[in-house]
């Protein structure tokens, strides 16, 4: 039956994919992935040989009527990205939206996605949260960040690691120095870490040792 499967990979550990998620890579007629050479190692190591094409933000307003029409003439496809899960902070929105618009049956897996671990490593309130992934570079940060000073939900945000320290540097001025933050980089890898604390103390500990790899920011609500 013809279908769109979004499917999580692994966020670092590959021992992190599902047996569900390797079963399903294998089964459909092709696989779109954000990079195709970054999945091909995925692939590789868990030998699955499906048909990969490529499919990210910068081609996918052109790919996705090609794929809704692959998917209309009875193939499955599996939508992929770098790491965690399609769609959150990556591509894949536009394609499920077309995909239901044309009444294709969509399947989301459950599996990795790093704002989760963040958030329950953190030890901050996790019964209500808003999730914010990346702030906009430069127009409209200032009114984000103005609509989230009495934010009193736990708030989760995605950030590089040379834009981290600038980023605090914002959370510091919009909602103090004394409020409690969680910059937890490189989850389930290698150099794993979290560090806790005001923002002014995980600002001073950055900016004395920058940091690398992947980056999700919790911050406590406004009390």
């Amino acid at each position: 039956m013809s279908k769109l499967y979004l499917v999580p990979t692994p966020i670092g550990n590959l021992e992190d994919i599902t047996f569900r998620a390797i079963t399903v890579l294998k089964d459909v007629d092709f696989i779109l992935a954000e990079d195709t050479r970054n999945s091909g190692k995925l692939l590789k190591h868990f030998d699955i040989n499906t048909q990969m094409h490529s499919h990210h933000m910068h081609n996918e307003h052109k790919s996705v009527k090609g794929v809704v029409q692959r998917i209309q003439n009875g193939e499955t496809c599996a939508l992929i990205s770098d790491a965690g899960t399609p769609a959150i902070s990556d591509p894949g929105f536009l394609l499920t939206r077309s995909c239901i618009e044309n009444n294709i049956k969509v399947e989301c897996l459950p599996g990795a996605t790093a704002f989760v671990p963040a958030l329950v490593n953190s030890g901050f309130p996790n019964d209500r949260f808003v999730f914010e992934g990346f702030l906009p570079i430069k127009k409209g940060r200032q009114t984000r960040l103005l609509k989230l000073v009495e934010e009193t939900r736990t708030m989760i945000f995605y950030e590089s690691p040379h834009k981290l320290v600038k980023t605090l540097g914002h959370f510091s001025e919009y909602f103090g120095e004394d409020r409690t933050v969680s910059v937890s980089r490189e989850l389930t890898k290698l150099f794993e870490e979290t560090k806790r604390g005001t923002i002014s103390e995980v600002l001073s500990y950055y900016t004395n040792k920058p940091p690398k790899g992947e980056i999700v920011i919790v911050v406590a609500g406004k009390k």
